[in-house]
């Protein structure tokens, strides 16, 4: 365990008003890579769609008789003319619908979000914004802040329910996504160059607590989950 690791706070107007230290057990513990990579790989298998398949020989049209006799015609026998080999034929071994979603422990998925969440705040990529005082949704009110607080590369707001204009703001920014605290997960982290929260979010976060619970819809999904 390292010693509390610090984040700079700022106005919604993108002005610094101070640091706020944040909690050593979310943001300050070493980080697996190991797990991080298994989850991420987990997440991204899970959230595939599966849809892709092909037909068998049994289910393409035609094919239903022999095309030549069996004997006397120097040629290759067949059986039907809609087997692989064949023009139009079936697909041998090829796609069907599936799931690619992965068992995934929940304490391996608390313990790579910690570790992703503490690699940006040792990279000093975790930001606070101590309220959005904004009267209505502006992208130029989204763009100000992220020039005041530096972030030039591709951002992640960890907003609240109630910041409805803050996400109205950012979401037509390019390379900025926008999560509530419970939508949070590996992936997204880890995605963005700097994770930005709010004054109520990153208590939600840490809270001084390590009853700490990661993002229901993760797309990670245990063996019994009812979610």
């Amino acid at each position: 365990m390292v010693d509390s690791p610090i984040a700079k706070v700022f106005t919604s107007a993108g002005s610094e008003t101070g640091e706020m230290a944040l909690d050593p057990t979310i943001f300050g513990i070493e980080p697996n890579t190991d797990v991080m990579h298994q989850v991420v790989t987990a997440q991204r298998a899970a959230a595939r769609s599966g849809s892709a398949s092909t037909k068998t020989r049994a289910e393409v049209r035609g094919g239903g008789r022999k095309p030549w006799r069996q004997k006397g015609l120097g040629r290759a026998r067949h059986g039907s003319i809609r087997s692989p080999q064949w023009k139009g034929g079936g697909v041998a071994h090829g796609p069907k619908p599936r799931s690619y979603a992965q068992r995934t422990p929940k304490k391996m998925k608390r313990l790579a979000l910690r570790s992703a969440l503490s690699v940006r705040a040792a990279a000093d990529a975790i930001k606070i914004v101590d309220s959005f005082e904004w009267e209505g949704p502006k992208t130029k009110s989204a763009l100000a802040l992220l020039e005041g607080m530096g972030i030039e590369g591709k951002a992640l707001f960890v907003l609240s329910p109630s910041d409805h204009i803050a996400q109205l703001s950012v979401r037509n920014l390019p390379g900025v996504n926008a999560l509530t605290v419970g939508q949070l997960n590996t992936y997204d982290v880890l995605w963005a160059d700097a994770v930005v929260f709010t004054a109520d979010t990153i208590g939600m976060i840490g809270g001084g607590t390590t009853t700490y619970q990661v993002a229901d819809d993760d797309f990670v999904r245990d063996e019994g989950d009812e979610s």
